[in-house]
């Protein structure tokens, strides 16, 4: 049985998500990391891409099925609400550490909401705010 093709926009998960394992590996090994104490954020250029993808990596040690799935759907919607915001071009990937399914229970999407926002500042991945500087370089204050 085929599947009929997606016609309606942002639908597709082809453009916007980072599906292929050598993907995640590109951004974890060559991008730039950001963390606190419920989420790591990678963030690798692509300029081939005109909109920012997203990998989700949500292990067992964050929970059940449950609870992992929970928390995947608060980070894609949190997600979702910051994008329109973010710089183009960019493959990010969002891990989610053990604490973030307590943060999840305890604050629903306003709790991830304000740890993704935090990482995503600090990353500088916003269309106003001034890109990281090169390696080696200072920035000027």
């Amino acid at each position: 049985m085929s599947r009929p093709a997606s016609t309606g926009a942002g639908t597709s998960a082809s453009g916007r998500r980072l599906s292929r394992s050598a993907e995640f590996e590109r951004v974890y090994r060559q991008g730039r990391s950001t963390a606190n104490r419920y989420l790591v954020l990678y963030t690798f250029p692509n300029p081939s891409a005109l909109r920012q993808r997203l990998g989700l990596s949500v292990s067992r040690k964050v929970g059940g099925a449950v609870e992992r799935n929970r928390v995947k759907r608060l980070l894609r919607e949190s997600f979702a609400g910051a994008e329109p915001e973010l710089r183009p071009g960019q493959d990010i990937v969002v891990v989610a550490r053990p604490d973030a399914r307590e943060l999840a229970e305890r604050e629903g999407l306003t709790g991830i909401d304000t740890a993704l926002t935090e990482l995503i500042d600090r990353a500088r991945l916003r269309e106003d705010a001034p890109p990281e500087p090169e390696p080696g370089t200072e920035m000027e204050t």
